[in-house]
């Protein structure tokens, strides 16, 4: 302790302290106070330090790391009280806390690392993280970019699960060395060596401050996969790893730690999604598809129950007078934020979340309801069919025959004016239920589609066991018909495929001697349709005859075609 004057000068000082000092209470007095506990180094400090010299302020109590005249250096609680008014006086506390600053260091260090790799733990990387995204810490100096390589390891579970986990934490622990290395390598002759952490489990990141660009992140992410192709030895144990990464680099400002680490972990996905064993670099484009499909998956139920979907209709012309014959409906989604969405962009999703089957039953009912309407609106006209495309699940997680019984019942329609689709892939190799059920609604006298014929397992042998009437050549095949003769009109031009030809007038007859009809999907020129109607082919469908249209340009169709008839 020592008592100070008004002015800051020692006036006395006892033994421990100048002890604490190194120097004799005799050599303390009479010095500034201020510079023995180094209360000028701040402004703060100094503030509040003449505020209780002057009686203006009751204390002031701050953590000070003096020199000793030894050299060694020790962490002090510095408080300073008023004496009575009479004394004219205030008194200095010095306390060495330096034990206790080191416990709590050494606490704070177990707390801030992981045990099994001694590296920053997941805690002290996003304490890292939040500080370089500050302000104050890239808008002075640096290049004011952030990079990170989110990283995890393939196959890091079959080791555990395998050889137990004692063995699963010493690879990890060699994993963290090399990513050490890669690190400290990256960090050379730069301002900071990346920070390497493991976040939990066999993820791990590399936070790059002040980076300087997308190719310093690809060259750290490189040297990574490169380290760790290299096979661990464990003890006389041969083990390889791989890793995923996930590679981020952007502008600090503007970019929050959840942000980064969202980014960083939709890449990691896209690097496993590709292939493991790679690192991939985050794509905004990508990314707002990701967000685009999320935003949809997430509102496709409430849109079914609100009226947002619609139907359009395609006509399905005869070759031979190029009368129409049905129509496929095509379902669209009005959606209220991005517009129109055809089913490609939607009907997978409705596939993975169940939702195709509620779909699928709006889809079925209004498009045997418009038909029947047809029917009845033009009496004077051939009926014409309506095709309904049937994903798989809706034959698996619905009653698919007890749903299209109901609504040909409710609507009216004839079944023999209903003609179901599914995939090639998704029938051929059926068995059980779907068997069953495309067995039923042909005995009903539903007529069954197999769409985009060719390109799936084309098990021929099993196509003559099936309940099917029609097939649907795939879009594929029909390009090849694009042109019909060469510019002199001689002959075939370069640009026909011949092989396209073989092999689908092969096909047609096939169908024929198999009792089914053919349709030609995707015919936009007369020359694939002349071409198509001379070797068989049954109907048409595509642009050369009509997009897919609203339900009142079919019924003008049909007016037209009653007339002609008439």
């Amino acid at each position: 302790m020592a008592v100070v004057d008004r002015e800051g000068l020692v006036v006395t000082a006892n033994d421990t302290l100048g002890a604490l000092l190194g120097a004799g209470p005799e050599g303390l007095t009479g010095r500034i106070a201020a510079d023995l506990v180094d209360l000028a180094s701040d402004a703060r400090t100094w503030h509040a330090y003449r505020e209780v010299l002057r009686g203006r302020q009751a204390r002031l109590r701050c953590t000070r790391r003096l020199k000793h005249p030894d050299g060694h250096s020790l962490w002090a609680q510095v408080t300073v009280s008023p004496l009575p008014e009479e004394e004219r006086a205030v008194l200095l506390s010095v306390s060495d806390i330096s034990a206790r600053r080191e416990l709590q260091a050494r606490l704070r260090h177990l707390q801030m690392h992981d045990p099994v790799t001694r590296l920053p733990n997941r805690t002290l990387f996003f304490e890292r993280l939040s500080a370089a995204l500050e302000a104050e810490a890239y808008e002075e100096s640096g290049t004011g970019r952030i990079g990170l390589c989110y990283l995890d390891l393939d196959g890091f579970k079959a080791v555990n699960d395998t050889l137990g986990h004692r063995v699963g934490d010493r690879l990890l622990a060699a994993v963290a060395e090399r990513l050490t290395r890669c690190a400290n390598e990256a960090g050379y002759a730069r301002p900071a060596t990346p920070l390497v952490a493991r976040l939990g489990g066999d993820e791990f990141a590399l936070l790059v401050e002040d980076s300087t660009g997308t190719e310093q992140l690809a060259d750290l992410a490189d040297s990574v996969l490169k380290s760790l192709q290299v096979p661990f030895d464990l003890s006389g144990q041969r083990l390889s790893v791989s890793a995923s990464i996930g590679v981020v680099e952007r502008h600090a400002a503007g970019t929050t730690a959840t942000g980064l680490m969202q980014a960083a972990d939709t890449t990691l996905y896209w690097a496993k999604a590709d292939g493991k064993s790679r690192w991939t670099l985050f794509d905004p484009e990508r990314n707002a598809h990701r967000m685009t499909r999320q935003a949809l998956s997430s509102t496709l139920r409430p849109a079914i129950e609100k009226g947002e979907f619609a139907l359009e209709y395609q006509p399905l012309v005869c070759m031979e007078d190029g009368g129409v014959r049905g129509v496929e409906a095509l379902v669209r989604w009005n959606h209220p934020q991005f517009g129109t969405l055809t089913p490609n962009r939607f009907i997978g999703l409705a596939e993975e979340d169940g939702s195709i089957v509620q779909l699928g039953r709006w889809v079925l009912a209004t498009a045997c309801r418009q038909a029947r309407r047809w029917q009845l609106d033009h009496p004077d006209a051939e009926p014409i069919f309506v095709s309904v495309n049937v994903a798989v699940r809706q034959v698996w997680d619905s009653d698919l025959v007890a749903d299209v019984a109901a609504t040909l019942a409710e609507t009216g329609l004839a079944p023999h004016l209903l003609q179901l689709e599914l995939t090639e892939s998704a029938v051929m190799g059926s068995a059980g239920r779907p068997l069953q059920a495309l067995q039923a609604l042909s005995d009903m006298g539903v007529r069954i589609a197999i769409d985009d014929f060719g390109t799936g397992y084309s098990n021929l042998a099993y196509l003559s066991r099936l309940p099917v009437s029609v097939l649907k050549l795939d879009g594929s095949f029909v390009r090849g018909f694009q042109y019909e003769t060469g510019e002199n009109g001689a002959g075939p031009d370069a640009r026909s495929n011949p092989a396209d030809e073989v092999i689908v007038e092969a096909m047609i007859q096939l169908a024929h001697r198999l009792g089914l009809t053919v349709t030609a999907e995707c015919v936009e020129t007369a020359g694939q349709a002349s071409r198509l109607r001379r070797i068989g082919c049954d109907t048409g469908q595509g642009w050369l005859y009509s997009r897919p249209v609203a339900p009142d340009r079919i019924s003008a169709l049909l007016t037209a075609a009653a007339c002609s008839q008439a």
